[in-house]
Protein backbone atom coordinates (compact mmCIF):
# COMPACT_ATOMS: atom_id res chain seq x y z
CA UNK A 1 0.00 0.00 0.00
CA UNK A 2 1.27 3.33 -0.77
CA UNK A 3 0.36 6.43 1.17
CA UNK A 4 -0.39 9.70 -1.57
CA UNK A 5 -1.92 11.76 0.62
CA UNK A 6 -2.33 12.85 4.25
CA UNK A 7 -5.70 14.55 4.85
CA UNK A 8 -6.68 17.18 7.44
CA UNK A 9 -9.06 19.93 7.99
CA UNK A 10 -8.63 23.02 6.56
CA UNK A 11 -9.07 26.50 7.60
CA UNK A 12 -6.96 27.71 11.07
CA UNK A 13 -4.64 25.55 11.95
CA UNK A 14 -3.50 24.11 15.75
CA UNK A 15 -0.65 22.18 17.08
CA UNK A 16 -1.81 18.66 17.09
CA UNK A 17 -2.51 18.92 13.18
CA UNK A 18 0.83 20.12 12.60
CA UNK A 19 2.65 18.20 14.47
CA UNK A 20 0.78 15.20 13.52
CA UNK A 21 2.42 16.05 9.96
CA UNK A 22 6.03 16.33 11.18
CA UNK A 23 5.75 13.04 11.77
CA UNK A 24 3.55 11.42 8.40
CA UNK A 25 5.87 13.70 6.31
CA UNK A 26 8.96 12.08 7.18
CA UNK A 27 7.41 8.64 6.76
CA UNK A 28 5.79 9.87 3.45
CA UNK A 29 7.78 12.10 1.71
CA UNK A 30 6.35 11.98 -1.67
CA UNK A 31 2.93 11.85 0.05
CA UNK A 32 0.34 15.16 -0.41
CA UNK A 33 -0.97 17.33 2.08
CA UNK A 34 -4.84 17.53 1.81
CA UNK A 35 -6.10 20.53 3.58
CA UNK A 36 -9.73 19.96 3.81
CA UNK A 37 -13.55 18.74 5.11
CA UNK A 38 -14.36 17.62 1.85
CA UNK A 39 -16.77 14.10 2.46
CA UNK A 40 -15.04 12.49 -0.38
CA UNK A 41 -11.22 13.47 1.14
CA UNK A 42 -11.87 12.22 4.84
CA UNK A 43 -13.52 9.34 3.97
CA UNK A 44 -11.00 5.94 4.49
CA UNK A 45 -8.95 5.02 1.86
CA UNK A 46 -5.86 3.12 1.18
CA UNK A 47 -4.16 5.63 -0.29
CA UNK A 48 -4.29 8.12 2.27
CA UNK A 49 -3.79 8.66 6.68
CA UNK A 50 -6.73 11.08 7.83
CA UNK A 51 -5.78 13.00 11.35
CA UNK A 52 -7.66 15.54 13.44
CA UNK A 53 -10.38 14.81 10.49
CA UNK A 54 -13.31 12.77 10.24
CA UNK A 55 -14.86 12.21 13.72
CA UNK A 56 -13.54 8.21 13.34
CA UNK A 57 -10.58 6.75 15.25
CA UNK A 58 -9.67 3.24 12.93
CA UNK A 59 -6.16 2.70 12.85
CA UNK A 60 -6.86 0.05 10.77
CA UNK A 61 -8.30 2.28 7.86
CA UNK A 62 -5.69 4.95 8.81
CA UNK A 63 -8.38 7.37 10.33
CA UNK A 64 -6.72 9.41 13.57
CA UNK A 65 -9.83 11.71 14.62
CA UNK A 66 -10.45 12.56 18.07
CA UNK A 67 -13.80 14.54 18.09
CA UNK A 68 -16.05 12.44 18.20
CA UNK A 69 -18.31 11.42 20.97
CA UNK A 70 -16.52 8.73 22.71
CA UNK A 71 -13.42 9.97 22.16
CA UNK A 72 -9.94 7.69 22.52
CA UNK A 73 -8.36 8.15 25.41
CA UNK A 74 -5.28 7.20 27.02
CA UNK A 75 -5.07 4.43 29.55
CA UNK A 76 -5.18 6.62 32.41
CA UNK A 77 -8.36 8.46 30.91
CA UNK A 78 -6.30 11.44 30.11
CA UNK A 79 -7.58 12.06 26.19
CA UNK A 80 -5.77 12.07 22.68
CA UNK A 81 -5.53 14.99 20.03
CA UNK A 82 -4.32 13.60 16.69
CA UNK A 83 -0.48 13.94 17.46
CA UNK A 84 -0.69 11.90 20.44
CA UNK A 85 -3.02 8.88 18.28
CA UNK A 86 -0.14 9.47 15.63
CA UNK A 87 3.08 9.10 17.94
CA UNK A 88 0.64 6.24 19.44
CA UNK A 89 0.39 4.73 16.02
CA UNK A 90 3.66 5.68 14.32
CA UNK A 91 6.28 7.21 16.43
CA UNK A 92 8.25 4.04 16.68
CA UNK A 93 8.54 4.06 12.72
CA UNK A 94 9.54 7.97 13.02
CA UNK A 95 12.35 7.21 15.67
CA UNK A 96 13.51 4.30 12.72
CA UNK A 97 13.24 6.88 9.89
CA UNK A 98 15.84 9.24 12.06
CA UNK A 99 18.27 6.52 11.92
CA UNK A 100 18.04 6.38 15.99
CA UNK A 101 19.63 3.23 16.99
CA UNK A 102 17.20 0.02 17.76
CA UNK A 103 17.84 0.48 21.46
CA UNK A 104 17.31 3.80 21.89
CA UNK A 105 13.46 3.88 20.50
CA UNK A 106 11.64 2.95 23.39
CA UNK A 107 12.50 5.06 25.99
CA UNK A 108 12.58 7.81 23.35
CA UNK A 109 9.45 7.07 22.20
CA UNK A 110 7.66 6.77 25.60
CA UNK A 111 10.13 9.86 27.12
CA UNK A 112 9.27 12.36 24.04
CA UNK A 113 5.53 10.72 24.91
CA UNK A 114 5.11 12.26 28.02
CA UNK A 115 7.28 15.50 27.50
CA UNK A 116 5.92 16.58 24.29
CA UNK A 117 3.28 14.68 22.64
CA UNK A 118 0.69 14.43 26.09
CA UNK A 119 0.88 18.22 26.61
CA UNK A 120 -0.16 18.90 23.40
CA UNK A 121 -2.69 16.65 23.86
CA UNK A 122 -4.15 18.08 27.03
CA UNK A 123 -3.52 21.52 25.69
CA UNK A 124 -5.77 20.59 22.68
CA UNK A 125 -8.87 19.35 24.20
CA UNK A 126 -8.68 22.02 26.95
CA UNK A 127 -7.70 19.84 29.85
CA UNK A 128 -4.36 21.80 30.44
CA UNK A 129 -3.69 25.78 30.14
CA UNK A 130 -0.91 27.29 29.05
CA UNK A 131 -0.94 30.06 32.24
CA UNK A 132 0.87 33.05 33.78
CA UNK A 133 3.01 35.65 31.34
CA UNK A 134 5.24 32.88 29.26
CA UNK A 135 1.55 31.58 28.18
CA UNK A 136 1.39 33.20 25.08
CA UNK A 137 5.08 31.59 24.22
CA UNK A 138 3.98 27.88 25.19
CA UNK A 139 4.75 25.64 21.60
CA UNK A 140 0.60 25.46 21.11
CA UNK A 141 0.64 29.34 21.08
CA UNK A 142 3.69 30.08 19.32
CA UNK A 143 2.61 27.73 16.37
CA UNK A 144 -0.87 28.54 16.22
CA UNK A 145 0.32 32.67 16.03
CA UNK A 146 1.81 31.62 13.16
CA UNK A 147 -1.67 31.77 11.52
CA UNK A 148 -2.68 34.82 8.59
CA UNK A 149 -4.18 37.62 10.62
CA UNK A 150 -7.77 37.74 10.49
CA UNK A 151 -8.24 40.10 7.44
CA UNK A 152 -6.03 38.43 5.20
CA UNK A 153 -8.35 37.18 2.75
CA UNK A 154 -6.08 35.73 0.00
CA UNK A 155 -7.47 32.74 -1.20
CA UNK A 156 -4.49 30.18 0.17
CA UNK A 157 -3.40 32.37 3.29
CA UNK A 158 -4.19 29.74 5.20
CA UNK A 159 -2.81 26.70 3.71
CA UNK A 160 0.84 28.72 2.81
CA UNK A 161 1.13 29.37 6.56
CA UNK A 162 0.42 25.87 7.30
CA UNK A 163 3.40 24.92 5.15
CA UNK A 164 5.31 27.49 6.72
CA UNK A 165 4.30 26.24 10.57
CA UNK A 166 4.68 22.89 9.24
CA UNK A 167 8.84 23.51 9.10
CA UNK A 168 9.01 25.19 12.36
CA UNK A 169 7.21 22.30 13.47
CA UNK A 170 9.71 20.00 12.49
CA UNK A 171 12.80 21.75 13.75
CA UNK A 172 10.78 21.82 17.65
CA UNK A 173 10.12 17.96 17.23
CA UNK A 174 13.77 16.69 15.50
CA UNK A 175 15.69 19.21 18.15
CA UNK A 176 13.67 17.70 21.07
CA UNK A 177 14.13 14.55 20.38
CA UNK A 178 18.27 14.79 19.28
CA UNK A 179 18.73 16.37 22.73
CA UNK A 180 16.67 13.22 24.33
CA UNK A 181 19.31 11.34 22.98
CA UNK A 182 21.95 13.47 23.95
CA UNK A 183 20.84 13.35 27.04
CA UNK A 184 21.72 9.79 27.00
CA UNK A 185 25.27 9.98 26.12
CA UNK A 186 26.12 12.92 28.28
CA UNK A 187 24.47 10.42 31.31
CA UNK A 188 27.61 7.94 30.95
CA UNK A 189 30.24 10.40 30.44
CA UNK A 190 28.61 12.40 34.04
CA UNK A 191 28.65 9.00 35.77
CA UNK A 192 32.39 8.41 35.80
CA UNK A 193 33.05 12.08 36.38
CA UNK A 194 30.68 11.32 39.66
CA UNK A 195 32.89 8.08 40.14
CA UNK A 196 36.50 10.29 39.48
CA UNK A 197 35.01 12.66 41.79
CA UNK A 198 34.13 10.36 44.84
CA UNK A 199 33.33 11.94 47.84
CA UNK A 200 34.54 15.83 46.87
CA UNK A 201 32.23 18.44 46.33
CA UNK A 202 32.85 19.56 42.63
CA UNK A 203 31.88 17.47 39.45
CA UNK A 204 34.67 17.85 36.59
CA UNK A 205 33.36 17.28 33.39
CA UNK A 206 34.83 17.21 30.00
CA UNK A 207 32.76 19.91 28.28
CA UNK A 208 29.61 21.55 28.84
CA UNK A 209 26.68 18.85 28.68
CA UNK A 210 23.35 17.92 30.65
CA UNK A 211 24.27 16.64 34.42
CA UNK A 212 21.27 17.04 36.85
CA UNK A 213 19.92 13.92 35.61
CA UNK A 214 23.18 11.38 36.32
CA UNK A 215 23.66 13.76 39.72
CA UNK A 216 20.04 12.38 40.19
CA UNK A 217 20.04 9.24 39.51
CA UNK A 218 23.44 8.38 41.16
CA UNK A 219 22.08 9.87 44.54
CA UNK A 220 25.18 12.22 44.79
CA UNK A 221 23.55 14.04 46.90
CA UNK A 222 27.19 15.54 47.85
CA UNK A 223 28.39 17.40 44.95
CA UNK A 224 27.70 21.43 45.01
CA UNK A 225 29.10 22.71 41.96
CA UNK A 226 30.10 21.45 38.24
CA UNK A 227 33.74 23.06 36.40
CA UNK A 228 34.16 22.00 32.75
CA UNK A 229 35.89 23.97 29.93
CA UNK A 230 34.43 26.45 27.28
CA UNK A 231 35.62 27.23 23.94
CA UNK A 232 38.09 29.65 25.55
CA UNK A 233 38.11 29.69 29.20
CA UNK A 234 36.37 27.20 31.98
CA UNK A 235 32.88 28.11 33.55
CA UNK A 236 31.42 27.05 37.66
CA UNK A 237 28.09 26.44 37.79
CA UNK A 238 25.94 25.30 40.41
CA UNK A 239 23.45 22.68 40.72
CA UNK A 240 19.52 23.21 40.87
CA UNK A 241 18.09 21.90 44.23
CA UNK A 242 14.76 20.66 41.76
CA UNK A 243 13.78 20.42 38.04
CA UNK A 244 11.44 23.35 38.72
CA UNK A 245 13.20 26.83 40.01
CA UNK A 246 16.48 28.30 40.36
CA UNK A 247 17.42 27.59 43.71
CA UNK A 248 20.82 26.19 43.89
CA UNK A 249 22.40 23.35 46.22
CA UNK A 250 24.83 26.18 46.94
CA UNK A 251 25.00 30.12 45.50
CA UNK A 252 28.61 30.94 44.39
CA UNK A 253 30.00 33.51 47.58
CA UNK A 254 27.68 36.27 47.57
CA UNK A 255 30.71 38.83 47.39
CA UNK A 256 31.37 37.24 44.29
CA UNK A 257 28.07 39.01 42.81
CA UNK A 258 28.11 40.92 39.78
CA UNK A 259 32.32 41.17 39.33
CA UNK A 260 34.25 41.16 36.52
CA UNK A 261 38.37 40.64 35.38
CA UNK A 262 40.45 42.75 38.26
CA UNK A 263 37.27 43.40 40.94
CA UNK A 264 36.67 39.69 40.35
CA UNK A 265 40.61 38.56 41.14
CA UNK A 266 40.38 41.32 44.05
CA UNK A 267 37.09 40.09 45.50
CA UNK A 268 38.33 36.15 45.29
CA UNK A 269 41.75 36.67 45.60
CA UNK A 270 42.53 34.23 42.35
CA UNK A 271 44.40 35.17 39.33
CA UNK A 272 42.15 34.78 36.13
CA UNK A 273 39.32 34.95 37.68
CA UNK A 274 36.89 36.48 34.82
CA UNK A 275 33.62 36.96 35.75
CA UNK A 276 30.52 36.08 38.61
CA UNK A 277 27.11 36.61 37.36
CA UNK A 278 24.70 38.81 39.69
CA UNK A 279 22.55 35.51 40.54
CA UNK A 280 25.55 33.85 41.31
CA UNK A 281 24.87 30.36 39.54
CA UNK A 282 28.08 31.02 37.47
CA UNK A 283 31.22 32.20 37.07
CA UNK A 284 34.33 31.65 34.90
CA UNK A 285 38.14 31.73 35.21
CA UNK A 286 40.75 31.74 32.25
CA UNK A 287 41.88 28.26 32.59
CA UNK A 288 41.56 25.25 34.76
CA UNK A 289 43.50 26.39 38.06
CA UNK A 290 41.39 29.41 37.89
CA UNK A 291 38.37 28.29 38.35
CA UNK A 292 39.54 24.82 40.18
CA UNK A 293 40.25 27.60 42.70
CA UNK A 294 37.44 29.68 42.32
CA UNK A 295 34.88 25.95 42.71
CA UNK A 296 37.31 25.39 46.31
CA UNK A 297 36.57 28.99 47.45
CA UNK A 298 32.76 28.41 46.71
CA UNK A 299 32.98 25.34 48.60
CA UNK A 300 34.13 26.09 51.64
CA UNK A 301 32.00 29.37 51.89
CA UNK A 302 28.76 26.86 51.53
CA UNK A 303 29.94 23.59 52.97
CA UNK A 304 29.54 25.41 56.85
CA UNK A 305 25.99 26.48 56.25
CA UNK A 306 25.13 22.75 55.73
CA UNK A 307 26.63 21.77 58.70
Amino acid sequence: MTITHLVTHSGGFHADELLSSVILTRLHPAATIIRTRDAAWISPAPDRVIYDVGRDFDPARLIFDHHQKNPPLRADGQPYSSFGLIWRQFGHDYLRALNLPEGHLYWVHADFDTDFVRPIDLVDNGALSPTGPLADLSLPMLLESLKPVFDDDTADAEDRAFHCALAIARAFVEAAIARKVAKRRAEAVVMDAIHAAGEGRVLELPRGMPFRAAVLKAKADHLLFVIHPRETDWALTGIRRDADGFALRADLPEAWAGLTDAAFEAASGVPGARFCHNARFIAVGADRAAVAALADLAVASAVPAEV
